[in-house]
């Protein structure tokens, strides 16, 4: 799925990012890092990559301060769509020997495992 994306010119961030502003609208830069939990420094790269390609927009409010938002254009939402669709047909061909029942034990044992990850995650050891 990964060299997919990459041959399109885009990351697993980048399609997250895209994802994001599809499913939650416009956010500031500095929100919508927050949101994904990604450094804001990494989140502003994928962001001027996507400006360069024509996939979102920003713009300047002065609301309570000066805030750069994001927005998705009409070119990246039909990216958006072509790159789920293509995520979509891989996932067919490396679950196609699995019955529908077993494709939803898979996804539930894998949310299963990425609810624990997030959990430890949050509890992890500070560095000593």
């Amino acid at each position: 799925m990964t060299e997919r994306l990459s041959a399109g010119g885009l990351s697993t961030l980048h399609r997250s990012v895209l994802r994001m502003l599809a499913e939650w609208g416009p956010h500031a830069r500095r929100d919508l890092a927050a949101q994904m939990d990604v450094p804001p420094v990494d989140v502003s790269r994928v962001i001027r990559d996507l400006l360069a390609q024509g996939l979102v927009q920003d713009m300047v409010v002065n609301i309570g301060g000066r805030h750069e938002v994001v927005t998705l254009t009409p070119t990246g939402t039909a990216a958006l769509a072509t790159v789920q669709d293509d995520m979509n047909a891989v996932q067919d061909v490396l679950l196609a020997s699995l019955t529908k029942g077993e494709r939803t034990q898979l996804h539930y044992l894998l949310r299963r495992v990425c609810a624990t990850a997030d959990r430890v995650g949050a509890v992890r050891p500070a560095p000593s």
